[in-house]
């Protein structure tokens, strides 16, 4: 079951077309209640990266809630990995309906990539090359391995970095949501600390901004929105050949009095930004706990 919070979250979100693209496929949502954050980043022609986006946002929030609502004593959905990992499988499946069911949607999908809250656990998710970051110490480490042919390359060693970047296939991904009946998510875990960020971000935004850059933009003391229009600019003012979205979190110790009412009530969804809109049901998934690692997140499926 979830683990009591003793750290709070504030968070803020933001969204830019980017300089090139006539439209905004990118979509983002939240339901800070049950702490669960998530980004998108569509594909597809005739808006359909927008449908599959916003489709996929309003869908893991709502399986989301719904599992945790719906949990049986001693079901495998006790695990709020088992929970997060079920309401991915539940986007990527309205999402491949919707295509194979309307012309003018086929072959759309989706990146996604997401984080919960169990305690001071944070769960991260992701499916293509969307990116969580963890900001410590001035430091900025990336989270996540994207489903990039690129970075799968790299990684198998069969090109490098620099090989890699000057690529004219940074868009080809690997996995996403709504492109074949079944997804396989990555799923990583740790342990939050007082003034932590989490930042999850579209390829738009990650493609121009480096680390270090994010750490720096994220150690000037100012407000969380504040610094996420700043690395949106940064990504605008290097090309901004596409949409760019993030959302940026930061963990700060809850005061004695609020961590009483730290257990709430129903989900509120926020108005997303246009052209976004954002629906509930599920099937069960399996899963073990990810290991929880205190210097960096470690792979948990």
């Amino acid at each position: 079951m979830t683990q009591a919070l003793t750290l709070a979250l504030d968070f803020a979100a933001a969204t830019d077309i980017g300089c090139k693209r006539t439209n905004n496929e990118d979509s983002y949502g939240y339901d800070a209640d049950r702490h669960l954050y998530v980004v998108c980043d569509g594909m597809g022609g005739n808006l359909a990266g927008e449908v599959a986006s916003s489709m996929a946002v309003r869908r893991l929030i709502d399986s989301f809630a719904y599992f945790e609502q719906n949990i049986e004593p001693g079901s495998p959905m006790e695990m709020i990995e088992n929970r997060l990992i079920a309401s991915i499988f539940e986007a990527n499946r309205v999402v491949r309906e919707a295509g194979t069911e309307n012309p003018d949607l086929h072959a759309m999908g989706t990146t996604l990539v997401c984080v919960c809250l169990d305690g001071n656990r944070a769960i991260v998710g992701n499916v293509g090359d969307s990116r969580a970051y963890l900001l410590r110490n001035g430091t900025c480490q990336q989270i996540t391995l994207d489903h990039s042919l690129l970075d799968e390359e790299v990684r198998n060693g069969n090109m490098t970095p620099e090989m890699a970047a000057a690529s004219n296939l940074q868009s080809v991904i690997t996995r996403a949501i709504g492109v074949a009946d079944s997804v396989e998510p990555d799923l990583f875990a740790a342990q939050l600390q007082a003034n932590d960020f989490l930042l999850l971000a579209s390829d738009g935004l990650t493609r121009y901004v480096k680390p270090d850059e994010i750490a720096q933009a994220a150690s000037m003391g100012t407000e969380l929105p504040t610094i996420c229009n700043a690395l949106i600019e940064h990504a605008k003012e290097r090309g901004g050949a596409d949409n760019i979205t993030c959302i940026l979190l930061h963990a700060v110790d809850m005061p004695a009095e609020a961590e009483k009412d730290s257990d709430t009530s129903t989900s509120v969804f926020p108005v997303m930004p246009e052209p976004t809109t954002v629906a509930s049901t599920g099937t069960a998934a399996n899963g073990s706990h990810p290991a929880d690692e205190m210097d960096a997140f470690s792979p948990g499926i």
